[in-house]
């Protein structure tokens, strides 16, 4: 089956496997289709029923026809001396224990089945004192390549082999694990806003420790890409503590993967319309988990415009998901009709799939985007 894609002259459907078309993309390099990736977690499959009850996430992409990302794990390893952080789990209850000469104190996670993830219920930063604890665990940190790990990973890398691109996260950038992880939203603003000073002073223990990281994944991880886990959004920080904050620290880790070479992008989830001047700046390949409205708030268009050199991975939200696959589809085309070219584009769910999208949805919807006359010349 070919078509013809004005500038490109004939190109047969599918020359390129999963993978391929997944690093062209990334590298605004003509594909050629569209790459497609429902992005299916563990909370998926406990979900579906009949005939496919009981299929693994590799098995759903396969039946669907995706062209999957797959995250690895990371091929290195925190060792302390002074400190430790020390992680343990009983009766969906998650606790990570911050110990340093100081004292003590911990994150209290809750597991969340019907999401199937850990969800925080308790913070370990409540005071200076506990600010002091946590800061010292980061100052204590000395990242290593874990040979047993690399090991393990090179063999998913094997295992997946051309049906997907492969992915590992070097972590998320200072700020946003403030926020989201060590004080939560509320108190890490009254603590960013009355001891600055002091709340900086972990912001570059933690950066030190992800610019360690960064530099080992980039130098010895066997993934196609690599990403920072951000969860962007202004309803959770403002642009200028975006600005005076991420932008710098993500630039940075950047910055060594352009160095080295590699591929990385940000995952972004949340609205990032008056961010998108300065991700324009950044020195990163993609966005991914780029949200359209209702969920999000920018359209492929905005991401095109305020972006041009920025593949964008995603363009749909989860509200789009539950509706019928034919006006899931016809949303899909009308945002890229509204494109001035369809280079550095990936299709995705954005955030992770709806449960209740059942596979013979995505499987439609992923068709119809196959089968989408992207205009991808140079």
């Amino acid at each position: 089956m070919e078509r013809h894609d004005s500038g490109m002259g004939h190109v047969r459907m599918d020359t390129m496997t999963p993978r391929r078309r997944w690093l062209a993309a990334l590298r605004m390099e003509p594909v050629d289709r569209l790459p497609f990736w429902p992005k299916l977690d563990g909370a998926y499959p406990p979900w579906r029923k009949g005939r496919f009850e009981g299929k693994s996430v590799d098995e759903l992409h396969a039946w669907i026809g995706s062209d999957k990302l797959v995250w690895l794990g990371r091929c290195t390893r925190d060792v302390r001396k002074r400190t430790a952080v020390e992680t343990r789990g009983e009766n969906g209850i998650q606790r990570t224990v911050f110990r340093a000469p100081g004292g003590q104190t911990e994150l209290v996670n809750r597991w969340d089945e019907p999401s199937h993830a850990w969800h925080p219920i308790a913070f370990p930063v409540r005071t200076l004192e506990d600010l002091e604890i946590v800061r010292e665990c980061f100052v204590d940190c000395t990242v290593e390549l874990d040979p047993e790990a690399l090991a393990r990973t090179q063999a998913r890398v094997e295992e997946v082999g051309e049906d997907g691109a492969t992915d590992v996260s070097i972590g998320e950038s200072p700020l946003m694990c403030w926020v989201e992880w060590l004080a939560g939203v509320e108190n890490a603003h009254y603590l960013l806003a009355d001891h600055r000073e002091e709340v900086e002073t972990l912001f570059d223990a933690v950066h030190a420790v992800l610019l360690r990281r960064a530099a080992i994944l980039c130098d010895r991880s066997p993934s196609d890409m690599l990403s920072m886990t951000e969860n962007t959004s202004t309803t959770l920080i403002s642009p200028e503590q975006y600005r005076r904050y991420c932008a710098r620290h993500v630039a940075e880790y950047g910055r060594i993967a352009r160095e080295a070479g590699r591929l990385i992008y940000l995952h972004m989830c949340g609205c990032l319309k008056a961010l998108l001047g300065d991700l324009a700046r950044i020195p990163v390949d993609a966005f991914e988990a780029f949200t359209s409205p209702p969920v999000g708030d920018t359209t492929l268009l905005d991401g095109r415009t305020a972006c041009p050199d920025k593949c964008l991975i995603g363009g749909t939200s989860a509200t789009l998901w539950t509706r019928p696959a034919d006006q899931i589809g016809a949303r899909i085309e009308a945002d890229l009709d509204a494109l001035p070219h369809h280079r550095g584009v990936v299709v995705t769910s954005a955030g992770v799939m709806p449960p209740m999208c059942e596979p013979e949805t995505i499987k439609q919807v992923c068709e119809r985007v196959k089968g989408y006359k992207a205009e991808v010349a140079l």
